[in-house]
Parts: structure tokens; C-alpha cells; sequence
């Protein structure tokens, strides 16, 4: 009886439990460096100390992604996706907007191997470039030869799909491929061991957003503090995340040990992290997006990204930043 009466006064003191809501987050495609902070975030206890109990999906696509967040079955509330891929289904009706904007510049770039000395824009006449028609990347290219001067005259293309695009410069069929500066030059070196070389599309004025978390209107007008609360501590894996890279790319081995090799991982992330400062300069905190850069986005993607152009007029409405913690807190 004393024992018993010993466990209610304890757990009297504690008081009552937090409350956990169990979140899915889905992200944009099989785990690479730009997802450590979501891996660290959870490794560290952040999301918990939030009352949230994340699980973290692999996804297909950052419009299959979106579509599954669109759909509202409530399988999945967070979706990390392409921001100009999900206002391309948001202008069609989807019920969809970016609540954080995680990557403020782009990672978009033609790359090769680092020893075939392509460097510049200029280097990549005379040149092969491997391409996948359809996708991000190969509807913002006419934008940068428009930006540098170039013409599709000035070089050779092959096409396939992404990994045919992988192989051709890994078994020197292509000189170069249009990719993700963190993503598909880390697959290259992963598969050869050898180092690749980006030409930036931001460095040559081509700026829009890219990677950022969205959710379903619907459900986030009964979600709002849930919301709020997985944006802190989204933040706060961010801004840990980018002080402690390889201890951030650890976090994704840990919790999937096929998920890469641990250099890449971290050479990934490394690489990522610039992508999260607002070319503008108007917005310091991670996630926090500024109208001129999401104006800039939308404009970009009408004329070049196959996106409606009443988006134009309503380009607010793709995204917010009334969820996020306050600048400073």
C-alpha cells in the first residue's frame, strides 16, 4: 500500500504527460544531403520537445508528393517538395501551399567532372550535354543560355531520364548534365569517386526558390498550432543542422544505413546550406521567404516553367510565413 501510494503522489508531481501528435513528413525523393536537417532535428529531440513524434518518408517526386498532400487522407501532413512544382498543381486547384520556403536559392546547374575543366559558360561550347526533357531543370535552361549568351546550336544534347542522364557522364557519353549542385553531383561522385564541378544557374541571375514544406489548406485550418509547433522545430533543425554537417549527415545513417556514404552525405549538406540564404537579403531566418523572391519565382516559372500566368496575380497565394516563429525568437 505504501509502494502504491508513493507511485500516485510521483506521478501527481509530474503532472500529466505531453500529448504527442504523431506527423509524417514526406519528402521529395530518396534521402540525400539536403534532408539531414529532418534526420538531425528528430536524432536530437526537437521535433519531440515540440510533442511530435516525426516519421520521416522517402518519396517519388516532388509531384507524386505533392499530390499525396493534396489529397487530405491525413496519412501525411508535412510534404518537402519543389516549390514551383507544387504552384504548378496549386494554380490547377490543389488545396496546397508552402507554409517554409527551405531553400531561398536554387540549386539548378550543368556540371561535370571537375578535371574536364568546364568551369564557365563559355566552356561548355563544343561540349555534350545530357538532358531529361520535361523536368525543372530542362524548362529553366533556356533561361540561363538566354542569361550567358549561349544557344543550343553552341553544343550537342543527348536525353533520357534521370538516371540514363547519370550514366551518360559517368560513362562519357555527355560531358555535362543539368543538376541539383547537391543532389545528382554527390550520386556521380558516390558512383565514380571522383569530384564534379557545378556552373551555377544563380550565379548568372537566374533566381527562384526551390525546396520547401507544404501542406493541404484544409487541414492545416484545424492544424494550425500543430503547424506552428513542427515549424519550430523544423527551424531550429536547420539552423542546428547547418553548425554540426557531418554530425547532421550521421543522423540520416543512423537512422537508414543505406542511405548514402558518409562524406557525400556531408559534402551534400555543406553544399546545401548556402541554398537557404534569401538572395534578396530581406529575410534572415530559415523557412521565412520574401515576397520579392517568391515574386521574382512566380514570374521566372511563367515565362520559362510552363506555369498558368494568372499565377501572377495571385502569387501570395502560394505560400506563407504566418506559421513560422517569430524573426529573432
Amino acid at each position: 500500500m505504501k509502494r502504491l501510494l508513493l507511485m500516485i503522489v510521483a506521478i501527481m508531481i509530474a503532472g500529466p504527460a505531453m500529448a504527442t501528435d504523431k506527423v509524417t513528413l514526406m519528402l521529395n525523393w530518396y534521402v540525400y544531403g539536403e534532408h539531414a536537417p529532418f534526420y538531425y532535428g528528430k536524432e536530437k529531440g526537437y521535433f519531440k520537445d515540440a510533442g511530435i513524434d516525426l516519421n520521416i518518408q522517402e518519396g517519388r517526386g516532388s509531384a507524386t508528393v505533392t499530390q499525396v498532400v493534396a489529397a487530405g487522407s491525413g496519412d501525411v501532413q508535412f510534404g518537402y517538395v519543389d516549390v514551383p512544382t507544387m504552384m504548378r498543381a496549386a494554380v490547377k486547384g490543389a488545396p496546397v501551399e508552402a507554409v517554409g520556403v527551405a531553400l531561398q536559392t536554387n540549386p539548378m546547374s550543368v556540371m561535370g567532372f571537375a578535371d574536364k575543366n568546364i568551369r564557365k559558360p563559355e566552356d561548355i561550347k563544343g561540349k555534350t550535354v545530357a538532358t531529361t526533357p520535361g523536368d525543372s531543370m530542362s524548362q529553366i535552361w533556356p533561361l540561363f543560355l538566354k542569361k550567358v549568351g549561349l544557344k543550343d546550336s553552341d553544343f550537342k544534347t543527348v536525353s533520357g531520364d534521370a538516371t540514363t542522364k547519370l550514366n551518360a557522364v559517368i560513362n562519357g557519353r555527355a560531358d555535362l548534365l543539368l543538376g541539383y549542385v547537391m543532389d545528382q553531383s554527390m550520386k556521380i561522385k558516390d558512383a565514380t569517386g571522383k569530384d564534379v564541378y557545378p556552373i551555377k544557374f544563380s550565379d548568372y541571375g537566374v533566381n527562384l526558390v526551390s525546396s520547401g514544406i507544404i501542406v493541404n489548406k484544409d487541414w492545416l485550418k484545424g492544424h494550425e498550432d500543430l503547424a506552428r509547433r513542427f515549424l519550430a522545430a523544423a527551424t531550429k533543425s536547420i539552423e542546428e543542422a547547418s553548425k554540426h554537417p557531418k554530425d547532421a549527415a550521421q543522423a540520416i545513417l543512423n537512422a537508414n544505413p543505406k542511405g548514402g556514404k558518409i562524406d557525400t552525405l556531408t559534402q551534400g549538406f555543406e553544399l546545401t546550406i548556402p541554398l537557404y540564404k534569401d538572395p534578396t537579403g530581406k529575410s534572415k531566418q530559415p523557412l521565412r521567404v520574401s515576397d520579392e523572391n517568391m515574386k521574382d519565382t512566380v514570374d521566372v516559372m511563367v515565362e520559362y516553367g510552363g506555369l498558368d500566368a494568372k499565377a501572377k496575380a495571385d502569387y501570395k497565394g502560394y505560400y506563407t510565413n504566418a506559421y513560422l516563429p517569430k524573426s529573432g525568437s
